[in-house]
């Protein structure tokens, strides 16, 4: 089994991509869905959190205070850090747990913080979504229905995207005119190519 981690900015259109590999019958492991759904329900997590920000990290019925969470975690990159360290870890787990189930030949693994968190040492593969910052800014300020500023802000606190394109295997061009299809066909083709040399 070939595993994949796919990344990108915000507004660079990797759940786009993802849905697309999704279509060809590819399981698809999103990351930040995961990490949510971990934090309601995983024990550790659970524990850890009310240890690390109080009583209010979940609701007197155990659902989990988002609004407090959000204030810890964006109050210092020291936080966000200390969220990371207890999160991380488990969705890492989760991540290798749920590909056992999987009997497919290639699985993939979507983050946006893919070689920040080190989640990329879990896969074979690494493929960088790319788009120009302008087309970023646009396409994320309609979806989130957000200000540019609030986005660029947003921005800022992840790792730079040509930085991205150096670590990543591969890289996809979601300018909205390079065809998306041909580019998957060619990086699908080279990844099953690599993998028969081995």
């Amino acid at each position: 089994m070939i595993k994949i981690g796919i990344t990108g900015g915000i507004g660079a259109g990797k759940s786009y991509i993802c849905n697309l590999l999704r279509q060809r019958g590819i399981p698809v492991y999103n990351c930040d869905e995961e990490a949510k759904r971990l934090m309601k329900d995983n024990p550790l997590i659970r524990e850890k959190l009310i240890q690390v920000i109080g009583k209010d990290a979940y609701t007197h019925d155990k659902v989990l205070n988002k609004p407090a969470i959000a204030k810890f975690l964006f109050a210092s990159k020291k936080n966000a850090a200390v969220i990371n360290c207890i999160v991380h870890p488990v969705v890492k787990q989760d991540f290798i747990d749920w590909t056992n189930k999987q009997n497919t030949d290639i699985v993939v693994q979507e983050s946006a913080l893919l070689f920040e968190s080190g989640f990329d040492k879990s896969v074979d593969k690494t493929i960088e979504v790319y788009a120009p910052i302008e087309v970023r800014l646009e396409r994320a300020t309609i979806r989130d229905n957000s200000t540019v500023q609030q986005i660029k802000s947003r921005m800022a606190q992840q790792m730079d995207e040509e930085e991205k394109r150096r670590y990543a295997d591969f890289c996809i061009i979601n300018d909205g005119t390079t065809n998306i299809e041909e580019q998957i066909e060619f990086i699908l083709s080279q990844i099953a190519t690599s993998q028969k040399k081995k």
